[in-house]
């Protein structure tokens, strides 16, 4: 069985193309950033608010056939990653006892499991294969992070620089360019 590690949302970030959900370990200091779509994050966003919809939205209806069908979601486990695809699964506990573990995107599973009022879990190893951040510590580290999560455009904003590869210098092609250009 994969260790599991406690995890709460810590912040949203959307444009017009993309969200980011971050999840914070509860017992750490590792931020997990999780791009999803803007439908998704809007859906959790809304529950998270406390905003009351006046129709069932789609996960509140997943919520009350669950519940209504006799069963309660347990938990949701971010367990896996693919080719830079998070997988999660939703579990849900039978009358009976018996646990169905039900294949989901990690947002479906994450606006779940705010209206059920569930755990969030990530395996460990998510943990180990991907780009994490550290939670702020001082103030500045506090401001700076408020500010990249404002105006967040690229992986590099928020997870800062990654190691280079080897590029050759365009910097000399690039003035030669416009010297060329401007005759």
């Amino acid at each position: 069985m994969k260790k599991e590690i406690e995890v709460k949302i810590y912040s949203i970030a959307s444009s017009l193309t993309e969200s980011i959900v971050f999840l914070e370990e509860i017992q750490g200091i590792r931020i997990l950033p999780i791009w999803i779509g803007p439908i998704e994050a809007q859906a959790i966003a809304i529950k998270m608010s406390g905003y009351p919809s006046p129709r069932p939205m789609t996960h509140d209806l997943l919520y009350r056939i669950i519940s209504q069908s006799g069963m309660k979601v347990e938990k949701i486990v971010i367990d896996s990653l693919k080719y830079n695809t998070f997988f999660s699964k939703i579990y849900i506990k039978k009358e009976n006892g018996d646990i169905l573990q039900i294949d989901a995107r990690p947002s479906d599973a994450i606006a779940l499991a705010v209206r059920v009022g569930c755990s969030i879990y990530v395996a460990s190893e998510i943990f180990e294969e991907t780009q994490v951040i550290n939670k702020p510590i001082s103030e500045e580290e506090v401001a700076d992070f408020k500010e990249k999560l404002k105006n967040f455009m690229t992986t590099k904003d928020i997870l800062g620089e990654q190691p280079k590869r080897e590029e050759k210098d365009t910097r000399k092609e690039n003035e030669d360019e416009q010297k060329t250009d401007n005759k």
